[in-house]
């Protein structure tokens, strides 16, 4: 059952297409009203209402469908209240509304995406711990709050360090008592991944210290005087130390990005994991989201989008898999996963014949109003989206074994829509690119 639910609910590009859709609909159904007005005043008034509400939507459906609450509506308005509007008016329906209807119908939400859009809210009160009535209300949280987000930073500082001194205390404790903590060697306080993943999303939790953050700096690169870029560098800021996570600014265009969702909107479908037993495809409820791969052929924008993250990285893009562009739309989530195939899945890309998956990119072409980042639950790190920047790691060690300090997950987005582009990056053309350490985790 999961596996087919949200497949409208995740994409706000698709549901755009449904709002347009029910205001057709209204606009079909008021021409009727005004042939029977006197019969049927009754519907005219809820058809006027609703008339009201979908021309304001229109006007800018991706920050309509940004607030959950309209995205669930649209939901149980087409699946529900249409239905049963038809029920009440079928015996005097004109046949061109009843057309109308049931052409239009063939393309709602039915029971399972509505049950999807229900479950999404409830994974939003979950992961960002809001209360009921703030949800319903629209009072979400306001993340651009410059004030709260640096006095946060500044409690969350002052926790971790109370934390530290806490926990060597109970750690000479347990040693007194011959202990080792929890299980596997843990300590006792040790946070289950799904706890560390939503404490992350809501900004809490993230290990960086002062002095670690001192060490971190912006720059211009041109990765070592690339001819394209000895004149005009790239803006290169580090994101996080341990793994290296760096990101670039003002990388592609609002144009290029434009064309990029352009093309990649038709083709939107339910994103898939390789499932580790079969080495295929397949849907999983834990991946909510839209995707579309691109290939260089079938643009000069996606052609140019390659080359520059090989003249940037300096990795060959040959033999890495075709741009994936995914959608969130609200509640739209990737629960934490590594990118690369670990030692129990050897056969993961085995298909495509080019190694393993050396290195990501990942490019956000759109803001995210709340939620959405980019959290690594292993070394507690977050990213955050921003329009037209892209965050590069290595998710292999030279030596070609895995890093597991590199598993990460998309949040679920909480307001907004959020659009990115990934770039999986293979072993094979790096040979002498990123030559292989003597070391086993050099």
């Amino acid at each position: 059952m999961m596996n087919i639910l949200l497949n409208l609910f995740v994409s706000s590009g698709q549901m755009t297409d449904l709002l347009f859709t029910e205001k057709d609909l209204v606009t079909s159904l008021k021409d009727y009203i005004r042939a029977e007005e006197n019969k049927l005043e009754q519907i005219k008034k809820w058809a006027d209402k609703l008339d009201v509400l979908s021309a304001a939507a229109t006007q800018d459906p991706e920050g309509f469908l940004g607030h959950p609450v309209n995205a669930f509506k649209l939901m149980k308005r087409l699946n529900t209240e249409w239905a049963e509007l038809e029920s009440l008016v079928l015996t005097d329906m004109s046949d061109v509304f009843i057309s109308n209807l049931t052409i239009q119908r063939q393309h709602f939400p039915n029971d399972d995406d509505q049950t999807g859009a229900a479950k999404a809210l409830m994974r939003l009160q979950d992961t960002y711990q809001l209360d009921t009535n703030i949800i319903s209300t629209g009072e979400l949280p306001d993340p651009t709050h410059q004030r709260a987000n640096g006095n946060l930073k500044y409690f969350e500082y002052q926790l971790a360090k109370q934390k530290k001194v806490e926990g060597r205390e109970e750690g000479e404790e347990a040693e007194g008592r011959g202990q080792k903590g929890g299980t596997r060697g843990r300590p006792d306080d040790y946070l289950p991944e799904r706890k560390k993943y939503e404490e992350l999303c809501r900004g809490e939790g993230i290990r960086m210290t002062p002095r670690r953050q001192s060490r971190l700096f912006c720059r211009y690169y041109d990765n070592n005087r690339h001819p394209r870029y000895v004149i005009g560098p790239v803006k290169e800021e580090d994101e996080w130390d341990r793994p290296r996570i760096v990101r670039y600014h003002d990388i592609v265009s609002d144009k290029e990005m434009e064309k990029v969702k352009e093309l990649a909107k038709p083709r939107l479908r339910r994103a898939t994991v390789h499932d580790p037993q079969t080495g295929k495809l397949t849907t999983a409820h834990y991946r909510v989201s839209k995707s579309a791969w691109l290939g260089a052929y079938e643009h000069p924008v996606v052609d140019k989008i390659n080359q520059r993250i090989e003249d940037i990285t300096g990795l060959d893009v040959t033999t890495a898999e075709d741009l994936q562009v995914a959608n969130y739309g609200v509640g739209g989530q990737y629960e934490p996963h590594f990118d690369f195939g670990r030692k129990d899945e050897p056969d993961a890309f085995e298909e495509l014949g080019t190694g393993n998956r050396i290195a990501t990119w990942l490019l956000y072409m759109s803001d995210v109003q709340a939620g959405g980042a980019t959290v690594f639950t292993d070394v507690r790190a977050a990213v955050w989206p921003k329009k037209g920047t892209a965050v590069f790691w290595y998710n292999l060690y030279p030596s070609g074994e895995g890093d597991y300090r590199t598993r990460h997950a998309a949040c679920p987005v909480l307001v907004g829509n959020k659009w990115v582009s990934n770039k999986w990056i293979h072993e094979r053309g790096q040979e002498f690119r990123r030559r292989c350490g003597l070391q086993e985790m050099d």
